[in-house]
């Protein structure tokens, strides 16, 4: 029976003895590691994480992962934190309550871990060490370390029944030493070790044979060669005592074994006759587009054999045929252009081509580059913590080629803080424009739902009207021209929701301000099918904006003089109506229904312009604005027609609000044009 696969992570940054200097690593390290252990996509492992707890706290902890283990179980357990060597030789893990000169006491000794491991059931254990190393000396003594220490040594091999343990270190030499109780040297450096060994795992890089698992013996030369790549000076050391392999992790990194062509195509595509052999490359060509990968892998082979021995004309059309299954991405550039340093955002790659061309990995040329492969591409975030200019490449290998997708941009400083307030730009997650990569050529499906329900909408608008009318005199006189402004933006947002520049976010910002004002319930009772429609797209056009992982909205401050203005137009817009409801009460209180839905107008117009301003992207947000100021006008419309023709009505209220709302529309095109620009 399969036993169970358990994890723990120690991770100690912060001490209260001012002789261990400050780590930087460990904390980000264990919830990285853990992230990716605890994936089901990656591993299995049931991880628990211990971070600047004290000795006792620790040791408790590692002895019961191992007192309450199966043989079965697999144990893996990853120390991040300062490692001290005593007078005697002795090695220690520094927990937060360490003492240099009390090491006995106050932190967890080498030799207990040892011990636990050693009386553990389980016969798959793997200790994973991640420390800066130190000699600890009595106080006032200054003679340095004594020099090299195996860190190995504190654990030493035999004793371990079954399969055994693993112990892989970050580096098996003594790097830093005391004088007196003090860190000789204060450098803290982030840790290679750990980001390879996440990277390794999560990206699958250390499945070296592609087979589809890690075993242990992979990951450790994965470790070896990035950590040694990255620092020449720090070499990852390994002592393990297994019986066969032990797989860690599972990884996309699956081997393609080509599937043999059929025996009557394969003896076409070497027929003397060209005219077979072309008829061969036809059907090759349609075995490579197959999402059987072995078989397209198969015919791409052949169809490589053609392209280099046959005749010019058959070879150039067997070029042509696997070609069109090359690795290529939709965008060569991804150019991120100001990123604000704290920020983390993202873009996408995305592969081109028929599943075969898709069938890759991605590699990134820098540790602050990373990419997460999912589905047809992969997701690019970056982890800059300087400012200043930054360029790195993403390697995308597959069977049938190799692409490299470049990474460009600017990382800027936050605005420095003034002793009074001003408004200033809010960082967003993503800047704009959106790069190149994150564009598809595919229409998202909701968007194109969120289209479809637009047009809906404004179809069935059109009978509607006339059903209100019995002739063009009557068209006007009973209100059928209302809905006609309604018509018009919601074909509009239709057409924004499949144009392939707008349905990112202009699109979907357009149709949800649009539905929030539409959707109020004013005006003949045959509008309901026609505002349900409406909120319906609204929801589809949110949730392909919520798949985009290209951009994530958000709220900002007010950029600049058009948002005040929005704010003032629409607060204008607002007022107007109220004043209306209040002249339609004192008209008659049986309009005091009528007086609701003006005051409920203004609530939601206002409420959507503060929304519009506050909302980024800010290609996003004007976009909604542009959409509540076109609902404000179909509401004005539609209230137009509920006044009563009466000289004690005298419409101002009304009239102020038709203006405002007008002047809102104005601001949100001029709005739209410096954000274009």
């Amino acid at each position: 029976m399969t036993g169970e696969r358990r994890a723990l992570i120690i991770a100690n940054g912060e001490y209260d003895n001012p002789g261990l200097s400050a780590l930087r690593s460990p904390a980000a390290d264990a919830e990285a590691l853990a992230d990716v252990l605890a994936d089901r996509a990656v591993s299995e492992f049931d991880v628990q994480v211990v971070r600047d707890e004290t000795a006792h706290v620790i040791a408790g902890r590692v002895e019961d992962l191992f007192a309450d283990s199966a043989p079965d179980d697999v144990l893996l357990v990853h120390f991040s934190c300062h490692g001290l060597k005593s007078e005697s030789g002795e090695l220690f893990f520094a927990a937060r309550n360490t003492r240099p000169e009390r090491l006995a006491s106050t932190a967890v000794p080498a030799d207990f871990v040892q011990r636990c491991m050693r009386m553990s059931r389980s016969r798959s254990i793997v200790l994973l060490l991640d420390c800066c190393y130190g000699g600890a000396f009595s106080q006032g003594v200054a003679v340095r370390a004594t020099g090299e220490a195996n860190v190995l040594d504190a654990f030493p091999g035999g004793g371990f029944g079954g399969r055994g343990r693993a112990v892989i270190t970050a580096s098996n030499s003594i790097e830093y030493a005391f004088e007196g109780d003090q860190l000789a040297d204060d450098h803290v450096r982030p840790s290679v070790f750990t980001s390879a060994l996440v990277e390794g795992l999560r990206t699958g890089d250390a499945d070296r044979d592609e087979d589809g698992w890690i075993a242990l013996g992979e990951l450790y030369d994965y470790l070896f060669d990035s950590v040694r790549e990255r620092n020449p000076n720090q070499t990852p050391s390994r002592d393990i005592e297994m019986q066969g392999e032990l797989y860690l992790a599972r990884s996309r990194r699956r081997r393609i074994k080509p599937s043999p062509v059929p025996a009557d195509l394969r003896a076409a595509s070497e027929d003397p006759n060209m005219f077979t052999r072309l008829g061969a490359v036809t059907e090759l060509r349609r075995r490579l587009t197959s999402d059987n990968l072995s078989v397209a892998i198969g015919a791409y082979e052949v169809l490589t054999a053609m392209a280099q021995t046959d005749i010019q004309h058959i070879a150039e059309a067997a070029d042509r045929a696997r070609r069109e299954a090359r690795v290529r991405a939709e965008s060569e550039v991804i150019r991120f252009g100001e990123v604000v340093r704290g920020s983390c955002p993202v873009a996408r790659v995305r592969l081109a081509g028929p599943p075969i061309a898709r069938a890759c990995h991605f590699a990134s040329s820098h540790s602050w580059l990373r990419v997460t492969e999912d589905g047809d591409g992969a997701e690019i975030a970056l982890e800059l913590p300087e400012p200043g200019a930054f360029e790195g490449r993403i390697t995308v290998t597959g069977p049938t080629g190799e692409a490299v997708v470049r990474v460009e941009g600017q990382v800027v400083a936050e605005p420095a803080p003034v002793p009074r307030p001003l408004p200033v730009p809010t960082p967003e997650p993503v800047p704009e424009p959106v790069p190149a990569a994150a564009r598809s050529s595919k229409a998202e499906p909701f968007a194109v739902a969120a289209s479809l329900l637009a047009f809906a909408a404004a179809v069935y608008l059109v009978p509607i009207s006339f059903a209100l009318s019995h002739s063009m005199e009557d068209f006007f006189e009973d209100g059928g021209w209302t809905v006609v402004p309604l018509v018009l933006f919601a074909t509009a947002a239709g057409i924004a929701m499949l144009l392939p520049d707008t349905r990112r976010m202009v699109g979907p910002g357009t149709l949800c301000g649009l539905a929030l004002l539409s959707a109020i319930p004013a005006g003949p009772a045959l509008l309901v099918l026609t505002s349900g429609c409406l909120l319906a797209g609204a929801v589809c056009a949110l949730i392909a904006v919520r798949r985009d992982r290209s951009f994530r909205l958000g709220l900002g401050k007010p950029r600049d003089g058009f948002a005040i203005a929005a704010l003032v137009a629409g607060a204008g817009c607002a007022a107007g109506l109220v004043a209306e409801a209040i002249e339609l009460t004192g008209y008659s209180s049986s309009r005091a229904d009528e007086a609701a839905i003006h005051v409920v107008v203004s609530v939601v117009l206002l409420v959507g312009t503060l929304l519009g301003v506050l909302l980024r992207p800010a290609a996003f947000g004007v976009a909604f604005l542009g959409g509540v100021a076109a609902g404000g006008i179909v509401m004005v419309c539609v209230l137009f027609y509920a006044m009563p023709s009466s000289s004690s009505v005298t419409g101002a209220g009304w009239g102020i609000a038709l203006g405002a709302v007008l002047s809102l529309a104005v601001v949100t095109g001029f709005a739209a044009r410096k954000a274009k620009g």
